[in-house]
């Protein structure tokens, strides 16, 4: 059976099985009143969790942490003692939680107490668990991007769908805290204030080449064959992995076993707002071409630097560059507004990269920056992981739910394979396949390495 007709039997698997059409936390049915705490659990304790994650979702007491999982056992314990000490220096109590620890994710999904799952681990362990905690019927944050392949990426989607679970995306500019320029020139482009729009450009950082390829004995601490999961077997090195010692920025990050770069690692945010503001949120391009230059010695391999040009059915062209400034500047024919996060970073250890406007427009009539109440709003989210709570208590759909989450990650994948293929290659963004592409077509996936791998999800495999 080919790998096209087994998704297809596998969905159609999800579909028979999972006949309720949503699955509601135990917090909101049962024994339990709508009033008690969401029961949150982090899935990955590193530098996203610690620095974003965690302290975001804790900050809503509608939330309770209650439990963490990872395959370094020393990142799992500093993850319950981060849970705990947050939780008695802001609630004052030594008592607050007890936190329960896991080394694999899927026995944390079968405890029936857990509401809702963060899944903040590396980019090629993004869409399996997120597959399975939507099968358990948890509700879901997963950090961007959502998944390593288009493939893998739209199975996630439709089971979200199917099963009903509250789906949100870690694309926070989205959100108005602490970002809310993002949303408001969105808004502005929507409703026609620089005319019809022509162009968009993106710019984008690229990664390093570099890292240490000198095989090192794997720490006793570190589950490294899951940690790898559906990937091919290498040999270890911290720097293919992530640091021992600290949180600062990993190294997988820049390895194109375990992701594309920067392309989908930043490109997922900008290409989202690109989408918001051009109304493209359920699609993507029809053209894409693109050149890269990829290091040619050292560990870290994912792309340096780069031009995308894509073309959507609306007449826009998206440019996605390195070297433009970092942000995303909508052009049309009566004016161009440029948004950026400005100075502010989500961690510590993000990269920096010296532009500090936030937001910056042509147009000068006081009237034609304002929002009137006739004017089409968009999704008013106060803050990311506060929307994806109040969603679970509401079932509402989040500001960045499962599909346009997807869509932003696929047109930064695809932009990715015309990195590889030379010439313009033709998209279709319903059957989500290249046009009389086959080599194209075959990066839309990657093998799965036996036992990990949505393939061999035993929900999926019946």
């Amino acid at each position: 059976m080919n790998r096209r007709s087994y998704l297809k039997k596998s969905m159609a698997t999800v579909a028979a099985t999972l006949c309720v059409p949503t699955i509601v936390p135990a917090s909101v049915l049962g024994k339990n009143a709508p009033s008690n705490k969401l029961q949150i659990a982090q899935i990955g304790c590193g530098r996203i969790a610690r620095g974003h994650d965690l302290p975001e979702t804790m900050r809503h007491d509608s939330a309770r942490v209650i439990a963490v999982c990872d395959v370094d056992s020393k990142r799992k314990e500093q993850g319950k003692q981060f849970v705990e000490d947050w939780y008695r220096k802001e609630r004052g109590s030594d008592n607050y939680v007890d936190v329960k620890m896991y080394d694999d994710y899927r026995e944390l999904l079968a405890n029936p107490e857990i509401d809702g799952v963060l899944i903040s681990t590396p980019d090629h362990w993004h869409a399996q668990p997120a597959i399975e905690a939507a099968l358990a019927g948890k509700d879901i944050y997963l950090q961007k991007p959502t998944s390593l392949t288009v493939e893998e990426g739209r199975m996630m989607s439709d089971i979200v769908h199917r099963t009903g679970v509250v789906f949100q995306l870690g694309s926070q500019q989205r959100s108005n805290d602490p970002w809310p320029q993002f949303r408001r020139a969105c808004e502005l482009v929507r409703n026609g204030r620089i005319g019809k729009l022509t162009r968009v450009d993106i710019g984008l950082p690229s990664d390093p080449s570099g890292g240490e390829m000198v095989e090192m004995p794997i720490p006793a601490n570190l589950n490294y064959e899951m940690w790898l999961g559906s990937t091919p077997y290498v040999p270890y090195t911290v720097d293919r992995v992530h640091p021992q010692n600290d949180f600062s920025r990993p190294g997988w990050l820049r390895c194109e076993q375990f992701g594309a770069g920067m392309i989908t690692g930043w490109g997922v945010h900008h290409v989202d707002i690109a989408h918001w503001g051009m109304g493209t949120e359920f699609t993507g391009p029809i053209e894409v071409e693109a050149t890269a230059q990829f290091p040619e010695k050292g560990l870290w391999n994912v792309h340096g630097p780069y031009h995308v040009e894509a073309k959507y059915a609306n007449g826009v062209t998206m440019v996605i560059d390195g070297e433009l400034p970092n942000g995303v500047h909508f052009h049309g024919t009566d004016g161009s507004i440029f948004v950026s996060r400005g100075s502010v970073g989500v961690t510590a250890s993000d990269p920096t990269f010296g532009n500090s406007e936030a937001f910056k427009t042509t147009l000068t009539d006081k009237a034609q920056l304002t929002i009137g109440p006739d004017d089409l709003r968009l999704y008013d989210s106060h803050e990311q992981h506060g929307n994806w709570l109040d969603c679970m208590k509401s079932r509402a759909l989040t500001v960045s739910p499962a599909e346009v989450a997807h869509r932003s990650c696929s047109a930064c994948l695809i932009s990715h394979i015309a990195m590889k293929v030379p010439g313009k290659l033709h998209w279709d963004p319903v059957q989500e396949r290249f046009k009389n592409n086959d080599e194209a077509n075959r990066m839309l996936s990657r093998s799965q390495r036996w036992p990990y791998g949505y393939e061999n999800i035993p929900a999926l495999a019946r």
